[in-house]
């Protein structure tokens, strides 16, 4: 995780960025949508997610009701959604360790354990492991309310040099 003290000023800062990020690229009860391609896929997949707390500086705990915008044809929430949520909350955790976001993914790793069905509450929590200077790596849960895995994944991100 990236070193540096963390004020409280700091900490509200980075989880405000980090709201920004999720929940200001999906219009919540919009229907209207940035037009394609900017930012489309981003929104399509993010709306209605809640920032609910930076638990502290690289932990990130979101909300999410599953949107039946998101299911496959089984019912329940699209692989390639998931991987998403899973790219989108992460890289958001690392602006709350006062790390860049605009890297590319390296490599991700998910484990798909259970099915989250439409309208069912989910919570995401990703967590940095470790923000070098150019590359970090988060672990991602998504569970349902009950306590059970839905997924866990293992993510990787190009960084870059400079700090925010």
């Amino acid at each position: 995780m990236a070193s540096g003290s963390h004020d409280s000023g700091g900490k509200n800062k980075s989880l405000e960025t980090a709201r920004r990020l999720l929940e200001e690229t999906s219009p919540a009860e919009s229907d209207s949508l940035p037009s394609l391609p900017s930012g489309f896929y981003d929104a399509f997949v993010l709306r209605g997610i809640r920032v609910v707390q930076a638990l502290q500086p690289g932990t990130l705990l979101c909300h999410f009701t599953v949107p039946s915008r998101l299911l496959n044809s089984g019912g329940f929430l699209h692989g390639g959604a998931t991987a998403s949520l899973v790219d989108l909350v992460a890289s958001a955790a690392f602006t709350t360790a006062g790390l860049r976001t605009r890297g590319s993914p390296l490599e991700m790793n998910i484990s798909y354990l259970d099915a989250a069905f439409a309208d069912e509450e989910i919570d995401i929590e990703a967590k940095v492991l470790r923000a070098g200077k150019a590359v970090g790596v988060a672990i991602v849960e998504l569970k349902k309310k009950s306590g059970k895995i839905i997924a866990q994944a293992r993510y990787s991100k190009y960084l870059g040099a400079a700090k925010l």
